[in-house]
């Protein structure tokens, strides 16, 4: 199992197809593990390569300080570490706002950017504060019952029980403290006014059911950052794993239109 140092983090990651290909970075969200993008990992190994990393302080990676400055310079360290000047980036929710700071200061390591079931700014200081504080003191228990409901369409919940299972174990297993910094770092996060200074080839993902960053947030993002697209799949919050065929559809079709 690979990793690299991200200076303050020591960083999980794995790789998919030749990477002599182009390169296609993924980035999970929160609570969840580069699992999450098997399906479509299985799918674009064959055009790209694809390396995927769990985020700082998830899965088998370590916890650390952690705010949005942070997560994307671990993006930076990884592509250093491969040794790939260049490459295609999809962040989903919290990897999504990874994304807008690279496409804001790290441009030009990034050559397309899909932004998936995100806002430029995510909830409120409040919640976040307050979903860090209870994990810490209650630790993942306390909000593993309630994440399908946030992640997954009802209909999805009573069709692929598995699967949804699979994920909120994912999410039991979470370090505490990992996730409770990187709820920090949503906390402050805050890149509305930055936005229009992405300049890179974007494509927005949203979610047609999604009621964390809703099909609003995506079209808000539409429409500051000069030419992006906008895609809407029948999904919630976690898109790629409720409608895979349609998200991998709009991820292929943008990367290699």
């Amino acid at each position: 199992m690979p990793f690299f140092d991200a200076g303050t983090s020591r960083l999980h990651y794995r790789t998919d197809g030749d990477p002599a290909r182009p390169c296609l970075v993924l980035s999970n969200s929160l609570g969840t593990d580069l699992g999450m993008w098997d399906a479509q990992a299985a799918e674009l190994a064959a055009d790209f390569f694809v390396v995927r990393y769990d985020t700082r302080g998830h899965g088998q990676s370590a916890s650390g300080p952690a705010t949005i400055e942070r997560l994307g310079r671990d993006v930076v360290a990884l592509l250093d570490h491969l040794g790939v000047a260049k490459a295609a980036f999809c962040g989903i929710s919290m990897g999504g706002l990874t994304g807008q700071w690279l496409g804001i200061h790290a441009a030009g390591r990034i050559e397309r950017l899909v932004l998936a079931n995100t806002a430029a700014r995510i909830g409120t200081p409040e919640g976040w504060s307050a979903r860090a504080g209870q994990v810490r003191a209650e630790g993942m228990e306390a909000i593993a019952d309630g994440a399908p409901a946030r992640w997954f369409t009802q209909d999805f919940i009573e069709r692929a029980p598995d699967t949804v299972a699979r994920m909120v174990q994912t999410l039991r297993t979470q370090d505490a403290e990992g996730y409770a910094a990187c709820c920090d770092a949503l906390t402050h996060a805050d890149l509305r006014e930055a936005i229009p200074q992405i300049g890179v080839p974007t494509l927005v993902v949203a979610g047609e059911y999604d009621p964390v960053t809703t099909v609003a947030d995506g079209e808000w993002l539409r429409e500051r950052i000069a030419g992006a697209q906008l895609a809407v799949v029948p999904a919630s919050h976690i898109s790629n794993v409720e409608a895979g065929a349609a998200f991998t559809r709009a991820l292929r079709g943008f990367l290699l239109g």
